[in-house]
């Protein structure tokens, strides 16, 4: 991930337009006319090889005939001219470049090969093999443009340039750039950033993201996504930008169809699409499906809305739109809010008798602007009422624009969120615009002021759940890998691509999963003598290579309940199959002993793997009719106790495991741990390709694994890196002796060291307090302290000390380093707690820093240091660091030690 030169791109001192035209109608004509009459202040010099001038400003022939070097460059030419000019402006110093240009393999890919052409993917590998000597970033190719409107760029084909606003929109489709803007337009909703990516050679969503989350112009960010290019950086660059600002998207291809649509529009390969929602709500981001709703986002972002809580009171001038109202605030999780005796008596107060005396707030049709805003005051001032929806419908005996203006009246000091839908067209139109004009979040129709409401919500649960402390999982819970990677190596050694039902029991076993006894016999009789030892009643289920699903195929017999029936049973099956499937190799069957759990529930879990986003998690309803059932919720591993419960929460089988009636809950954390542990499969053994289990039973009383299927694959590197977002570091855990000869852990810091890093905060001295932090601060709370445990190990680390005695929640000490998406720099921070200072600990743990930082090729390691804390000088002086003054006041230093080149990007 790099935000390398992109300034050069949003933050342009010039510009090359190439390929601008004087022709009607044609694209580069429009470019020029956009680019020459945004308000641009610094030079744009058109280049065109006839031409003498383009909207009348003299052009250029060649990039050599340039005056000055353009910090931007867009170009509209012929597809095979591309590469040559990126390369040209790239060799002049521009920064960037926004190639316009279709034709590089956005359809299958392969190009006019009978022609000679040399195919749009090679075109594409051209374009960036010009760029990469010169770090130029590319934008494109195939887009519509990019637009800034605060700098007066609009680098775009489009039809319309927007206002001056806060918002950002990325998307992969230029269409989807001219429907926003000329729904933005009347709307008076402006952007800070509006950017076509096109096919994303080079820029994608995550540089994007990245980019925008450090934006100070930038108040929220609209994706409009139809694939992504790198889960795992799009993932970590997601997670970082939710943390700071809303994140909203819409994936196109929700469905197969829409998927493959998508393929052959921009040349990338959709992933399943309940793989995209899971990935979205893992980064905190709020997903929206439909442009209705992409709008209506819009629209709310847009007037800075901050929700607190689900509870809404409606206010309205018509029973019906009350009753519409309250049915899509049910139907989308939210409340209708408990009025309180208070408020009751104060709408008594000013409303008529007739009023409906409850939630909806009904003030009857003929009521004034003054009805509104007297029925409106007590309604904001309740506890129990989170958000006012205000509605109106138009009537002859009222002022719809009236009841508009008493409601802004009303909100001047606004102390909670209100939307408003004013219903109508031609009567509604004023009123609509007098609220936007106050910035008051409106919509056409109660439905979608209410979505847009829940969308809110939503996204505060969401930034709540990237807070939350998760359960503790036990530190080593048993599992032996090794004995797992030697099941798999014996089958690919033999060349099968499915393991066994005893093999993938054994896999299970070796991660602690409970599974039932599983004898093998080759035979009808050994079949028979296996169920006699292990006793009846028994199952009996096939044992072949070449059969996963063993039901489709009578390959399961249950409930048998002597020897000579299981060996009858065996004869028969052997005989169905051999005339059901007679290319199967039959190697045997499988026996084991009936589970009588009768109040169990059956579930399915599993590990699939997604071409985009890599092994995913699968729970749900279990047994033979799953793929009719088809109640089941996916997520993205690593999964600590509290996500796996999340996972299970998605599904409708949930509200059965808490129990019901006179059935007792089922054994919930226990599926929860087995849910971790295949999360640690994931992580452990980058062969298994897919997984699943079964059913896997659970009651009162645990769970157990009755039936297990396994695919496997040959694969290279380590499994973690096939995961879209990284899993705890343990590689990086290392003990050491400090010079008192005492032992200590360092080790990555965990979502679960929150309660222990708050403990140890309130260990240190006021004095150390104000050496770490550069101002006094009496508590850690929890939304800090949660920053600081649930990190991102893909762009920051930070190392804890703990004492290898305790089960961790005992740190004595904490560094952490946090690189620029470039990795030119890294900030460090480290405190020891008070009571174990003068014990090395600062130089362990700037040690292992170093290390890290050293590994991961940063340029250069620094930090900020107040001047009188000489410990820490002293320390980074012993370990090499250059001292120098930081520009923030006498009082504060810059110590830096420089451990790479400066990389490329």
């Amino acid at each position: 991930m790099t935000i390398r030169n992109l300034d050069g791109l949003f933050k342009p001192e010039s510009i090359v337009v190439i390929g601008a035209s004087r022709k009607d109608r044609s694209v580069g004509r429009v470019l020029a006319r956009n680019l020459f009459n945004s308000g641009f202040q610094g030079p744009i010099m058109p280049m065109h090889p006839r031409h003498r001038s383009i909207e009348g400003v003299l052009a250029y022939q060649t990039v050599a005939d340039l005056p000055i070097v353009p910090d931007l460059a867009v170009i509209a030419t012929p597809p095979d001219t591309v590469a040559q000019l990126v390369a040209d402006v790239g060799a002049r110093g521009a920064k960037a470049a926004i190639v316009i240009t279709a034709g590089f393999g956005e359809g299958d890919g392969e190009g006019d090969t009978e022609s000679g052409d040399r195919g749009g993917a090679s075109r594409r590998q051209a374009v960036l093999d010009a760029a990469q000597p010169h770090c130029l970033r590319v934008v494109g190719p195939n887009c519509l443009g990019v637009m800034m409107p605060e700098a007066g760029v609009n680098a775009s084909f489009s039809h319309i340039t927007p206002e001056v606003g806060d918002l950002a929109f990325v998307t992969q489709s230029g269409a989807m750039v001219t429907a926003m803007l000329d729904w933005a337009a009347p709307r008076g909703i402006g952007f800070s950033h509006v950017v076509s990516l096109g096919d994303m050679a080079d820029v994608d969503f995550g540089d994007m993201l990245d980019y925008l989350a450090l934006d100070p112009a930038t108040r929220a960010i609209l994706l409009y996504v139809e694939a992504i290019t790198d889960a795992r950086k799009f993932m970590s660059a997601a997670r970082a930008a939710s943390r700071v600002k809303p994140v909203i998207a819409i994936k196109a291809g929700r469905f197969a169809e829409g998927a493959k649509a998508a393929a052959s529009h921009t040349g990338a390969l959709a992933g399943a699409d309940a793989v995209y929602d899971a990935a979205f709500g893992r980064a905190g981001m709020l997903r929206v499906t439909t442009l209705a709703e992409l709008f209506a986002a819009a629209e709310t972002l847009s007037n800075g809305t901050a929700v607190s809580g689900d509870r809404v009171a409606i206010l309205t001038n018509g029973g019906g739109l009350g009753v519409l109202a309250t049915d899509a605030l049910i139907e989308r999780g939210g409340r209708l809010a408990a009025l309180s005796e208070d408020t009751m008596a104060a709408l008594d107060e000013v409303l008529p008798p007739t009023w409906s005396h409850g939630n909806p707030v009904d003030i009857i049709g003929d009521a004034t602007g003054e009805r509104y805003a007297a029925a409106l005051e007590p309604l904001m001032t309740d506890r129990n009422v989170d958000a006012v929806l205000a509605l109106n419908c138009p009537t002859a005996v009222a002022d719809s624009t009236e009841a508009a203006e008493a409601l802004v009246g009303t909100l001047e000091h606004r102390r909670k969120p209100v939307f408003a839908a004013w219903l109508g067209d031609w009567t509604a139109g004023p009123a609509r615009k007098l609220l936007a004009a106050h910035r008051v979040a409106s919509y056409e129709t109660p439905e979608e002021a209410i979505a847009a409401y829940m969308h809110l919500v939503t996204h505060r649960r969401h930034q709540q759940m990237l807070l939350e402390t998760p359960s503790s999982v036990p530190d080593e819970f048993e599992r032996d890998a090794d004995a797992a990677r030697a099941v798999i190596a014996e089958a690919l050694d033999d060349g099968r691509e499915w393991l066994t039902e005893p093999e993938a029991k054994r896999l299970l076993a070796a991660y602690n999963i409970p599974v039932v006894e599983t004898r093998v016999a080759e035979t009808p009789d050994a079949a028979a003598a296996a169920a006699a030892e292990i006793g009846f009643p028994v199952a009996l289920k096939v044992l072949s290579p070449d059969i996963t699903h063993k039901s489709d195929v009578g390959g399961v017999l249950l409930e048998l309940g002597n020897a000579d029936v299981v060996r009858a049973a065996a004869e028969g099956m052997l005989a169905r199959i051999e005339r059901l499937l007679p290319q199967a190799r039959l190697t045997g069957f499988t026996v084991q002993a009936m589970v009588d759990r009768r109040d169990a529930h059956e579930l399915i879990l599993g590990i699939d793997t997604d071409r985009q986003f890599g092994p995913i998690i699968l729970f749900g309803e279990g047994g033979t009719a799953v793929e009719v059932v088809k109640d089941r919720a996916i997520a993205l591993p690593p999964l600590n106790l509290g996500l796996a419960r999340k996972l299970m929460s998605a599904t409708r089988v949930f509200r059965l495991l808490e129990g019901y009636r006179d059935r007792p809950a089922a054994a919930i954390d226990r599926v929860a741990l087995a849910l971790v542990k295949l999360s640690q499969i994931a992580s452990d053994l980058a062969h298994v390709v897919e997984l699943d289990i079964n059913p896997l039973i659970t009651d009162a009383d645990g769970i157990m694994a009755l039936d297990a299927r396994v695919r496997i694959a040959r694969a290279d590197g380590k499994a973690a890196a096939r995961l879209a977002i990284q899993p705890y570091p343990k590689d990086l855990e290392e003990t050491v002796r400090l010079p008192d000869g005492d032992e200590v852990l360092l080790r990555p810091i965990r979502p679960e060291d929150e309660p222990a890093l708050r403990e140890g905060f309130r260990k240190l001295t006021p004095d150390d307090v104000r050496m770490r932090f550069f101002a006094p601060m009496k508590e850690l709370d929890h939304g800090l302290a949660a920053r600081l445990s649930q990190i991102d190990y893909t762009r920051e680390m930070a190392f804890v000390a703990v004492d290898p005695d305790s089960a961790g929640d005992d740190i004595w000490g904490a560094a952490r380093v946090n690189a620029d998406p470039d990795k030119l720099g890294a900030e460090f921070a480290v405190t020891v707690r008070s009571d174990h200072k003068r014990r090395g600990l600062g130089h362990a743990l700037m040690t292992k820093l170093i290390a890290y930082s050293a590994a991961q090729e940063i340029g250069e390691l620094w930090g900020l240091v107040l001047a009188d804390n000489k410990a820490m000088l002293g320390l980074a002086e012993d370990l090499g660091f250059a001292v120098a003054a930081a520009g923030q006041g006498p009082g504060v230093v810059r110590v830096s030690k420089q451990l790479a080149e400066r990389r490329a990007a």
